[in-house]
């Protein structure tokens, strides 16, 4: 049986690969430079990549995992759409997508501080996710 904590960073890492790829989603279709639609795109797939790998090990756990907090998704929601409608444009979404990623890296962060007993293999996926961010952070920059 896995412990505690090896779970709940588990599942905090799943919620956040489903904030990411719902904040991408919203925002994909208003994208209007190609290269920086693929950006998001390849990011995307990349976050569905790890949200598989974690539902899978939640699976063998017999837990469901946990969807992101919904009032923070709703504040997300909202923020997105009143941002693009006032300031239509590439340079909002990657100032958007450059905050939601700050706040997952800042709370992957304290999850595995929270979280030291997690297995290693947990503790790397968690730090892989926070790679994925930080990357996508600066690859976004040059559309600011």
């Amino acid at each position: 049986m896995a412990s505690e904590d090896t779970i709940k960073l588990l599942r905090e890492c799943n919620a956040g690969v489903k904030m990411g790829v719902s904040s991408i989603d919203e925002v994909l279709d208003q994208v209007q430079n190609d290269d920086f639609r693929a950006l998001l795109t390849e990011c995307k797939e990349k976050h569905e990549t790890l949200g598989n790998e974690t539902r899978e090990m939640l699976n063998s756990y017999q837990d469901s995992g946990k969807e992101p907090n919904p009032v923070a998704k709703s504040m997300s929601w909202v923020k997105t759409h009143l941002k693009t409608a006032v300031e239509p444009g590439d340079d909002t979404i990657a100032d958007l997508i450059t905050d939601g990623c700050n706040m997952g890296v800042k709370s992957l962060h304290r999850y595995l501080n929270q979280y030291t007993n997690a297995q290693p293999q947990v503790q790397s996926i968690a730090k892989r996710l926070i790679s994925l961010e930080t990357q996508l952070t600066e690859n976004v920059a040059q559309y600011l």
